[in-house]
């Protein structure tokens, strides 16, 4: 049997190119729809990132697909479709109280991102005049102090909590986590250096430091593995809001994103300067979704397992 070569009609990437130039010609796909991204392909034909770009690449040259920014690849033929509308901020109490105020401000934050939060919109939102919250908070930074005090104190810990300091930990982890999850914005205040001098931040601080406490270490060591700890959920939530505001930005998820720039990571893993990213990307056979909720609970085992080292069983 003679041996087929990459650019061979019956190749991956031919095959997987000719079912969505059959689609197209059937009408399956019409004009101005988005045709599967990168990811998709490599996970519906079990095929490499590299051979499902390459398949995308084909259709690019022939004019049956285009890449349109806030659409990714879509077949070649109509307006570009309209963007993704924004997330609706939920109601909210018209209150004019400095809890009320913080709610609303909350409300809009978690829907649209801190970046969209002003003074304006909150008593827009509220239905009062625009200078009627100042009445009650002083500033924007006042009220971002507020609203992240309000949200650190959302949850909070048992009494009497799991025993050993293990357990403590992970409760507290995925504990800042939940919050993170539930307000993105928050892993956007405060640098480390810097931390916000927060009431309901600083039970956080107490139960987690409380986990260490009692295991013979010194009070440096102590602060550094709770910053560590604190560092590390913060530094994977940062991602969160980043994301939220890109999408929103670009109206394009990160599958579409992918896509997009698909012709960019196809150079990087065929030019040979690459070699172990080329072959991990190849190998990542149904290709790679990251799931910030897993990368937090594959992380958190091996730093505990750290501290392990330091604190003992």
């Amino acid at each position: 049997m003679a041996e087929t070569t990459d650019d061979a009609p019956n190749a991956p990437y031919a095959r997987i190119a000719a079912d969505i130039r059959r689609r197209i010609r059937d009408g399956e796909l019409a004009p101005g729809d988005r045709v599967p991204s990168t990811r998709q392909l490599a996970r519906d034909h079990g095929v490499a990132l590299a051979t499902a770009t390459k398949a995308l690449t084909a259709l690019r040259m022939e004019g049956l697909v285009e890449t349109r920014p806030r659409a990714a690849t879509v077949v070649a033929g109509r307006a570009e479709p309209r963007p993704p509308q924004r997330r609706a901020v939920p109601p909210v109490d018209q209150e004019l109280t400095r809890a009320g105020i913080v709610r609303t401000a909350i409300a809009i934050a978690d829907a649209e991102g801190l970046a969209a939060l002003s003074m304006r919109g909150v008593a827009a939102r509220m239905g009062v005049a625009a200078m009627s919250p100042y009445r009650h908070v002083g500033s924007k930074e006042e009220l971002v102090l507020l609203m992240a005090d309000a949200a650190f104190g959302e949850l909070a810990y048992p009494d009497p909590g799991p025993e050993g300091w293990r357990a403590r930990l992970e409760l507290g982890g995925r504990t800042m986590w939940r919050l993170y999850r539930r307000h993105p914005w928050l892993a956007h205040l405060g640098p480390l250096g810097r931390p916000l001098m927060l009431p309901n931040l600083m039970v956080h601080a107490e139960w987690m430091l409380g986990a260490l406490d009692g295991h013979g270490l010194d009070a440096v060591t102590m602060f550094d593995l709770h910053v560590l700890l604190y560092g590390y959920v913060q530094g994977i939530a940062v991602n969160l809001e980043q994301e939220a505001q890109t999408e929103a930005a670009t109206g394009l998820t990160e599958d579409q994103w992918m896509d997009l720039h698909a012709s960019s990571l196809d150079a990087l893993v065929t030019s040979g300067r690459f070699p172990v990213f080329a072959r991990t990307v190849t190998a990542l056979q149904e290709g790679y979704d990251l799931d910030l909720d897993a990368l937090f609970e594959f992380g958190l085992r091996p730093l505990l397992d750290g501290i392990a080292r330091i604190i003992g069983p």
